[in-house]
């Protein structure tokens, strides 16, 4: 396990130096100048030449590399002009937001779409397959922030059956302690049952918004996986003994073809953690994504270059450990080569 592990990171070191170099390179050709930004709209050339200076700004680029990438391995990811707060802290502060998010848009999309792609494995070629694999198509068709605002003026605005899109907790209700800071789950160790239900209310229309768009390759992948499994040989001499259907789906079918699905998770959750950025926007939660958006409107190049390496550490890590968890539910893989 520990050698996996090693290996693993040491893979991943040339993509990440690479995310490192293109991401620094990208950020400061983007338009706009941060020292003008907020020296003021009547700032002179010498106020924002004095504030070049005391953002490092004045340095030439390949010097400001060097010392961002000698910051960087000290695990310094640089200070925001917006925030005036080291990078990592307001990442850090942010990040359950988003983990907390992400993780209910997936629940959400495990929930309805692994039960649809069984359901149309189970039925091939039926007006059953066509209806499950018709229905998260259609519900993956649409832009994430477009089923956003359709929901919000459904279920907000004319039904008046979700809370009011404004962040993680309604303004009368006390945050929880913070202990995992994901706020359904620290208002229930905290005893807290009225703001754990506030919480998971505002979750909804979020969750839903964003895992809607993890339906059909999650669906695809189970009825996929599924259909091959039921094909196999040993499923055949299976239904010859006699056994019962049911054990023959679940506990000989289902099981072998979770492998395929668990792989795809958390490419899935990765994908979700990075796109709900127009997400955050539309209900005004306080996650990463809009931290990103509102570095990128500012030129906030720290922020910005903060970001996508916490997004591309992240990524790794969950690759690791979807590789340790397909270890766990088929204990013949191994990863030696």
């Amino acid at each position: 396990m520990i050698k996996l592990i090693a290996k693993r990171f040491l893979s991943a070191v040339p993509s990440l130096i690479g995310v490192i170099i293109v991401t620094f390179v990208i950020s400061h050709t983007l338009p706009g100048d941060p020292a003008a930004y907020f020296a003021g709209p009547s700032a002179t050339a010498e106020s924002i030449a004095e504030t070049k200076a005391r953002l490092g700004l004045d340095q030439p680029l390949p010097a400001q590399f060097v010392t961002y990438v000698g910051d960087l391995v000290q695990g310094d990811l640089g200070r925001s002009f917006n925030s005036g707060q080291p990078v990592l802290t307001d990442l850090v502060r942010r990040l359950p937001a988003s983990f907390e998010l992400t993780l209910y848009a997936l629940l959400f999309a495990i929930v309805v779409a692994v039960p649809l792609g069984l359901w149309a494995a189970v039925n091939p070629g039926s007006w059953i397959d066509h209806l499950c694999r018709g229905t998260v198509t259609a519900a993956a068709a649409f832009p994430s922030f477009f089923t956003a605002l359709v929901l919000i003026f459904v279920f907000y605005y004319k039904l008046g059956w979700a809370p009011s899109p404004i962040g993680r907790l309604a303004i009368y209700f006390p945050v929880p302690p913070t202990v995992t800071g994901f706020f359904t789950i620290d208002a229930l160790i905290a005893g807290d049952v009225g703001t754990a239900r506030a919480a998971l209310g505002q979750l909804v229309l979020p969750a839903i918004s964003l895992g809607l768009f993890a339906l059909a390759p999650l669906a695809r992948m189970t009825r996929a996986s599924m259909i091959g499994v039921l094909g196999s040989e040993f499923i055949t001499t299976a239904r010859a003994e006699g056994l019962p259907r049911r054990k023959i789906l679940w506990t000989y079918g289902f099981r072998n073809a979770l492998l395929p699905v668990v792989n795809i998770l958390g490419m899935i959750f990765s994908f979700l953690l990075g796109a709900n950025v127009l997400i955050e926007q539309v209900f005004g939660w306080p996650g990463i994504g809009t931290y990103a958006v509102e570095a990128v409107l500012t030129s906030d190049y720290a922020a910005i270059q903060g970001f996508v390496v916490m997004m591309a550490v992240l990524y790794i890590l969950l690759n690791l450990g979807v590789d340790i968890l397909n270890m766990i539910v088929d204990p013949r893989v191994r990863y030696d080569d």
